[in-house]
């Protein structure tokens, strides 16, 4: 799994006139938090955009007064104006401990209903899971090559190995719809029929 490290610094002073600083000098203020103790940080904001700025799950290695604490991305704040990041809160691994973490969904295969012509939806890009950081990976894989035309796949068709997926189970994270070429095609056809 990627894993992106982040050089940071302690934060030594709190309140809203010390974050303010710490913006102006183009840094993002910053909290790790699950462990031993909350760890008060900032890092360069450059720092934190290949883990901020893709749909990708990645584990950050934060290095801070000289030790490195293994996190996980839980939350983000971003300027209501322009848009800059402004908080960071970061949690921290603890081996035995299960985290709550977002994981993209992967889809592989070809769908069946696809094939027939068929176009595939895609309801969800990612499932909410608890599991021990040692069973963190980088996404799910769902399988979609025996989906059908007009057939659906729902959280709880999905496996996941030492995970327990917190989504409703019954809602759908694709489907297979009929296109409009396929449906004027099954009209003709019905009209056809009809005539002879």
């Amino acid at each position: 799994m990627k894993t992106i490290t982040i050089e940071g610094q302690l934060r030594t002073e709190h309140g809203k006139k010390a974050a303010r600083q710490i913006r102006s000098q183009e840094n993002v203020p910053g909290v790790i938090y699950g462990g031993a103790q909350e760890i008060n940080f900032f890092a360069p904001a450059k720092a934190f955009k290949s883990l901020v700025y893709t749909s990708e799950f990645q584990l950050a290695e934060v290095k801070v007064d000289g030790k490195t604490y293994k996190c996980i991305l839980k939350d983000l704040q971003f300027d209501k104006v322009d848009d800059s990041l402004i908080h960071v809160d970061l949690l921290e691994l603890v081996d035995n401990k299960k985290v709550i973490a977002t994981l993209p969904i992967k889809f592989t295969g070809t769908s069946v209903g696809v094939k027939e012509g068929g176009k595939l939806v895609t309801k969800m890009k990612a499932l909410k899971v608890k599991t021990l950081p040692k069973d963190l990976k980088e996404n799910i894989t769902v399988d979609i090559t025996n989906l059908e035309l007009n057939g659906n796949i729902r959280v709880e068709d999905v496996k996941a190995d030492n995970m327990e997926i917190l989504n409703s189970p019954r809602i759908p994270i694709a489907s297979v719809v009929m296109t409009r070429q396929l449906k004027q095609e099954e009209a003709t056809a019905a009209k056809d029929e009809k005539k002879k």
